[in-house]
């Protein structure tokens, strides 16, 4: 990595990490998690993963993200989950349609609490489901695949969310 990269990839997390903390304040669903909430349960007070809950719930995936971790987790937001082709969703909560489910859901975790600094320094990561994601930042923004992060950062006892605001589809 040269010089010029190496700046530009700390002035990345360290911009990253400064929109992080103004966000995490600023949104008061997130702002201040109790230090023992997992990951669901942060999730569930913020009130704006309500079909992100209900995945997790049709997906049978609850207590494994309740478990010990540490994971990471792109958390998409119910918006995120409404620009999804009209009836996908409702076909995706079917129990027919539990393991596609499934999949998706693990696509959105990355073993490991990977905190926004260390994201910025990756060019992508191995999720559950046993696919990469893409990562990178572009214009001061990080993506994963296709979905921009919205909010990173977010401590919980069993590891950390990164609000993402479209929803990410494994190969």
């Amino acid at each position: 990595m040269t010089s010029k990269n190496l700046k530009t990839g700390s002035w990345a997390a360290l911009s990253i990490g400064l929109v992080s903390m103004v966000l995490l304040f600023a949104m008061p669903g997130l702002a201040a998690p109790a230090p023992n909430s997992d990951i669901v349960d942060t999730a569930a007070a913020a009130g704006s993963f309500k079909t992100l809950a209900a995945a997790l719930q049709a997906a049978g995936l609850v207590d494994a993200l309740k478990g010990p971790g540490p994971f990471t987790v792109f958390a998409p937001t119910d918006q995120a989950f409404s620009k999804l082709p009209p009836g996908a969703l409702a076909a995706l909560l079917k129990p027919e349609n539990k393991q596609k489910l499934q999949s998706i859901l693990e696509y959105h975790v990355v073993p490991g609490e990977v905190k926004a600094s260390e994201v910025v320094k990756l060019n992508s990561a191995k999720t559950l489901d046993g696919q990469s994601v893409k990562i990178n930042v572009h214009s001061g923004h990080v993506m994963v695949n296709d979905a921009t992060v919205t909010q990173a950062d977010i401590q919980c006892s069993n590891g950390i969310i990164h609000v993402i605001d479209t929803v990410l589809l494994p190969q």
